[in-house]
């Protein structure tokens, strides 16, 4: 036995001298950095059992008459080399091979139909080459062969009916082909099967009936080819499933509930299909699910809460459907991204999923304040007024509700909704949810328990030191400066005032009311409004002219930081040109 393997490193060719070692049974030179060609008197010893070349450099052409002294020779492995040519016919010659590796090479031409006569191969691996035309008949009279793998090749032709007498075969990559036709009705006699990849070919028709009865494949990557039809109940039946890719086809049709029972899949792609109809609620019993690709497809309704439960789910992916409703948020779903959701009908949620908020009902409103009793009123608003609430969760919460008789107030609704709900910043009032119908608007806030700046600086109650207006303002500047250049769109204010920030528990500072604020569109530096900010805080441009532009909020940034130091607003006396000053 001669082992050179990868705990050693070697460089250059294989010496010929090894061609002299005629009682040699093993040779075994896998993972160096051999190359170049390899001598023919190497593949004549004929006491060899085992040949192993695989991952090196090593170049050039099998020899023509490979296999003729190897008659003692169990496997062949030449995988990921350089090897160029035709597979030699002779390698038949090695009739006693139970493992040919060719694979990862650049070998070319057909697959010689004499393979046919290696009765005890179990193991042929040709995948990665650039191996052309049909599958050969004769492969069917290897009736031992557990393992093939034809991926990555330019084969073309039927998957043809004569694998499927192949009954002990248990892995059958096909992938990245160009195989045509339909996928063969009688692999249902391949009762051994667990593996099987025809990924990336030209398959047609529909998923033969028959193939739903595999019960113990555990595997199966049908993807990119262009089958069609539905996935029917039976799918059930493949009850040792751990992974199923079935996306970019032309499958129809609604997505079956039994396929709940498929208790061990890890992995599920249906992407880029036709799907239509709900997501099984059933999906929620599918305990082992790590991945799941829904996306591309027509899906309507709701994202079923069940699938909160799948606790070793890492990935989902429902983008471009008809989704809608509230995305839920318990288990995998708190991990996450919005690019898990985008592209759907009307779906909301949490802030940072970049959807609409989640919606609360008026009865729960209606409950968390008392039926809106006085005692829980915070102040009166330009558009509407706010109160303190408790949802049924147990959060305390701002709850902002809009003045329908005012036009104006809707319209400070919507553009409420669109500025914000998609910002996330710590100096941002969060929006947590919203509340919606015909006779009723309302934002549920983040509650800000020491309320707002403008009642530190006015009320004898309440007393700001030197720092702490110093912090306040540095809270606000960090707002500004992400609303103006942090967000994909930038945001103009429009009313930065003491009573538009509001306090938290440690008297971090979150800019509120965005009920006037204003989108700029793309390379816009300032837009025009006839909607009007509070007086004293303006930008002249703003008043006189409409124009709105991130300079005016500048200004008006500049104004509050004057009030906030000197604790006087900006129309009082002192600020009044040739007025006399007490100062």
């Amino acid at each position: 036995m001669l082992l050179i393997s990868h705990h050693f490193v070697f460089l250059g060719p294989i010496p010929k001298e090894i061609g002299n070692l005629k009682k040699l049974e093993i040779l075994e030179l896998t993972g160096n950095y051999l190359s170049g060609a390899v001598s023919s008197n190497v593949f004549n010893i004929s006491t060899l059992m085992w040949l192993n070349f695989g991952v090196n450099h090593l170049s050039g052409q099998i020899p023509p008459n490979i296999g003729s002294g190897l008659a003692n020779l169990h496997v062949l492995d030449l995988n990921s080399n350089q090897f160029i040519g035709k597979i030699p016919s002779s390698i038949s010659n090695a009739s006693k091979l139970v493992g040919l590796w060719l694979g990862l090479n650049k070998f070319s031409g057909i697959i010689p139909s004499i393979l046919g006569n290696l009765t005890n191969l179990i193991d042929l691996r040709l995948n990665g080459n650039d191996l052309n035309g049909l599958i050969p008949t004769t492969i069917n009279k290897l009736h031992g062969l557990q393992f093939l793998d034809l991926n990555n090749n330019r084969l073309k032709g039927y998957v043809i009916d004569g694998l499927c007498q192949i009954r002990r075969l248990s892995e059958l990559h096909l992938a990245n082909n160009m195989f045509t036709g339909s996928i063969p009705r009688c692999l249902e006699n391949l009762t051994s099967l667990q593996k099987l990849d025809l990924s990336s070919n030209k398959l047609v028709s529909t998923i033969p009936h028959s193939f739903w009865s595999l019960k113990d494949i555990i595997g199966v990557d049908l993807s990119s080819n262009a089958l069609n039809g539905t996935i029917p109940p039976e799918i059930s039946s493949l009850r040792a499933l751990t992974w199923l890719n079935l996306s970019n086809n032309q499958i129809t049709g609604n997505i079956p509930p039994t396929i709940g029972g498929l208790q061990t899949l890890q992995s599920l792609s249906f992407e880029h299909n036709k799907l239509q109809g709900l997501i099984p609620e059933s999906f929620g019993s599918m305990i082992s699910m790590e991945l799941l690709d829904l996306s591309q497809n027509y899906l309507s309704g709701v994202i079923p809460k069940s699938l909160e439960s799948l606790v070793h789910l890492k990935y989902i992916n429902l983008s471009y459907n008809l989704l809608h409703g509230e995305i839920p948020s318990g288990g995998p779903f708190q991990n996450f991204t919005a690019e898990s959701f985008v592209m759907n009908e009307d779906l909301c949620g949490k802030p940072q999923l970049r959807v609409k908020p989640s919606r609360v009902s008026y009865y729960e409103l209606l409950q968390g304040t008392n039926g809106f009793d006085e005692c829980n009123f915070l102040g009166q608003g330009s558009f509407g007024s706010v109160y303190k609430g408790v949802l049924s969760s147990g959060q305390m919460v701002a709850i902002k509700i809009f003045n329908l008789h005012l036009e104006e107030a809707l319209r400070s609704f919507d553009i409420e909704c669109t500025a914000i709900c998609n910002l996330r910043h710590r100096n941002l009032v969060k929006i947590i949810s919203s509340c919606s119908n015909v006779d009723f608007k309302s934002l549920i806030m983040e509650f800000m328990p020491n309320g707002s700046l403008e009642k530190w600086l006015y009320s004898h109650n309440y007393c700001l030191d030197i720092l702490q207006r110093l912090n306040i303002m540095i809270d606000i500047a960090s707002a500004l400066e992400y609303l103006h250049h942090g967000s994909s769109t930038p945001i103009v204010h429009c009313d930065v005032k003491p009573s538009n920030v509001l306090l938290d528990e440690d008297m971090v500072a979150h800019l509120s009311d965005f009920g006037i604020s204003k989108l700029l569109g793309e390379e816009k530096l300032q837009i025009y409004t006839k909607t009007f900010a509070t007086v004293g805080y303006m930008a002249p441009e703003y008043g006189s002219e409409g124009v709105v532009s991130m300079k005016g909020d500048v200004y008006s940034y500049g104004i509050m930081l004057m009030e906030v130091f000197t604790r006087k607003k900006p129309i009082d006396d002192m600020f009044v040109e040739g007025r006399p000053s007490n100062c």
